[in-house]
């Protein structure tokens, strides 16, 4: 999309052919497509009209409600943050006294759009002209356009002395193509720019890659690691005055009537656990606590071991419940071998199998097929390694 066609589903025809999209998606793509032409809309805006349905749509997970009303791209919705993510980030912001806030890289607006709500006056700045100028448009659905304010242009330009706090978000895509950049020093803005903030100014946040290497923590900073509902979904770089621990795990669900649930782990990140036998119960820690390297204090609050030293899987007496770790009740240990396996599971009469696995090799959907599976029982089984050696073990999920 540009400037121009972003401009035409601003007038009064765009939304009423956003209307006329919205009531069709999710549905035969062609087959809308046909019916707004048919409606007298020409084909280009059309054709932007259902784009923008279809990510509306899609955003609804991101975003909630709010979804229907913004303009999206396909790569700034892929980076955006989740509105439950976004809202706490602004919270902790608000909390350490922050009142003004440079979004640096705001792409949607979707962070900057948070902190408003937490009455945070914030500048953003966008490279990309589209993406600016749909950041201001969903400011101004949101009712936040006194409270944020987009700007076109270098985010390295940005005079950080207006503000006492910085949040920036690199852009981990390639213009044009969308692939991921896995160096950070081709971020945009790159990464030694990114850091330097840290110098500039005192409450500085950078959302980063939920896999960023550990040695590129800079020194001081604290490192979160943020999980929604079980599913990793980023890491944040918490510097000078923000910081508070070294590392934190952060556990959070998605916002329905009763709020949102949160949970957090924290910790040196430089602790090992200690290694013993495999025993009743395994606790299979959430990734963020796995991302932080915080097994160890996982383990220490579980009275649990690791099994293999490498391998994140804990294992205790007692099933010890806590959030931040599944647990399954083990009922078999077993050297790898399909054909022991496969005799087991006969024996237990198992037909259903959820496939876990942490330092094997094999295919989950190729053992399940290589398994011939029959009978009532459900079971759990786990792939990985125990003193280095190929294992199985069959388990049973604890409520």
């Amino acid at each position: 999309m540009d400037l121009d066609q972003f401009a035409a589903l601003r007038t009064p025809e765009g939304s009423a052919a956003l209307d006329a999209a919205t009531e069709r998606a999710g549905g035969d793509p062609l087959a809308a497509a046909g019916a707004l032409r048919s409606a007298g809309i020409p084909a280009g805006l059309a054709a932007a009209a259902l784009t923008q349905a279809e990510l509306r749509r899609r955003a609804v997970g991101k975003f909630g409600p709010a979804a229907a009303g913004m303009f999206l791209t396909r790569a700034g919705l892929e980076q955006a943050t989740r509105g439950v993510v976004a809202a706490r980030r602004a919270d902790r912001l608000r909390a350490a006294g922050v009142r003004t806030l440079a979004d640096l890289g705001c792409g949607l607006g979707a962070d900057a759009l948070a902190a408003a709500r937490a009455g945070i006056r914030v500048y953003g700045m966008e490279a990309d002209p589209v993406t600016a100028a749909m950041a201001a448009a969903n400011a101004e659905a949101a009712g936040l356009a006194e409270a944020f304010t987009v700007e076109c242009g270098d985010a390295t330009a940005f005079d950080v002395t207006r503000v006492d706090a910085v949040f920036c978000d690199p852009a981990r895509r390639r213009a044009g193509t969308g692939r991921r950049i896995f160096d950070p020093n081709s971020y945009s803005p790159p990464w030694d720019f990114v850091v330097g903030l840290a110098e500039r100014v005192p409450h500085t946040v950078v959302k980063v890659a939920p896999g960023l290497d550990h040695a590129l923590i800079p020194a001081g900073a604290e490192a979160e690691w943020v999980s929604v509902a079980g599913d990793l979904v980023e890491a944040a770089l918490w510097c000078g005055q923000l910081a508070e621990v070294p590392r934190r795990a952060t556990l959070l669900t998605e916002k329905s009537s009763a709020g949102v649930a949160r949970h957090q782990l924290t910790g040196s990140g430089a602790v090992e656990a200690t290694v013993g036998p495999v025993r009743r119960y395994l606790h299979d820690p959430d990734p963020a606590v796995v991302r932080a390297h915080l097994v160890a204090e996982l383990a220490d609050a579980l009275d649990a071991t690791l099994a293999d030293p490498s391998i994140a899987y804990l294992y205790a007496d007692a099933p010890g419940g806590t959030p931040f770790a599944r647990c399954l009740e083990v009922t078999d240990v077993l050297p790898f071998s399909l054909k022991r396996l496969r005799a087991l599971l006969r024996e237990r009469r198992v037909g259903r199998v959820e496939i876990l696995k942490r330092g094997s090799a094999l295919e989950p959907e190729k053992l399940r097929r290589d398994l011939r599976l029959a009978g009532p029982e459900p079971a759990s089984l786990v792939l990985t390694r125990v003193a280095g050696a190929p294992t199985v073990l069959l388990c049973q999920p604890v409520g």
